[in-house]
């Protein structure tokens, strides 16, 4: 009895090759991103004075950052010009983004503007913010909601730049996006 067996080739098609490339950059652009956004979140070398970016705030000096923009947000709920401007800069500028288009005012124009008395209550509320640190400059990256009468208005980001005078850090300016689909990510 003999026996036969038969070896062919086998069938790579362009799809199984097209799959198997496909595979491949997925994976290596995974890689990339994970190395990426370890590397975008990760301690400074040795010797840096640059804080970390954190989604919490750890230190007494990033807690020192973020009280300035609690203060502009307290004296805006309160509706006070004053306490408005006690945490900025004089002469700082903020940049408010809507629909793509910037609109520019001097912290004096908004003060005067959040400050008029009304009879809607507002809150703005940040989170998860990120906060960095150099010797007398800070920035604070963190998404917010806007609250009228108890409710959210409209959502983005707030971007502040601060520095540090006399020991105190004072908002130089900030910037900020608004959108109102405000479905929390």
């Amino acid at each position: 009895m003999t026996m036969q067996v038969r070896i062919s080739p086998m069938k790579t098609g362009s799809r199984s090759i097209l799959s198997f490339f496909s595979v491949a950059v997925a994976t290596v652009s995974a890689a990339f991103l994970i190395f990426s956004l370890n590397a975008a979140t990760s301690h400074p070398p040795a010797g840096s004075k640059l804080g970390h970016a954190t989604g919490s705030v750890d230190s007494a000096e990033q807690q020192a950052v973020l009280a300035s923009v609690k203060e502009m947000f307290d004296g805006m709920a309160k509706r006070d010009a004053a306490a408005i401007k006690k945490p900025l800069l004089n002469g700082g500028t903020m940049v408010l983004m809507r629909d793509g288009k910037p609109t520019q005012m001097t912290f004096e124009d908004f003060a005067a503007r959040v400050g008029k008395p009304g009879t809607t209550k507002i809150e703005e509320r940040i989170h998860d913010p990120l906060v960095r640190i150099d010797n007398d400059l800070a920035v604070v990256w963190a998404p917010f909601e806007f609250l009228v009468d108890g409710k959210v208005d409209h959502c983005g980001t707030d971007l502040f730049n601060l520095v540090r005078v006399d020991g105190t850090w004072i908002i130089a300016s900030v910037a900020d996006t608004g959108r109102k689909d405000c479905a929390r990510k």
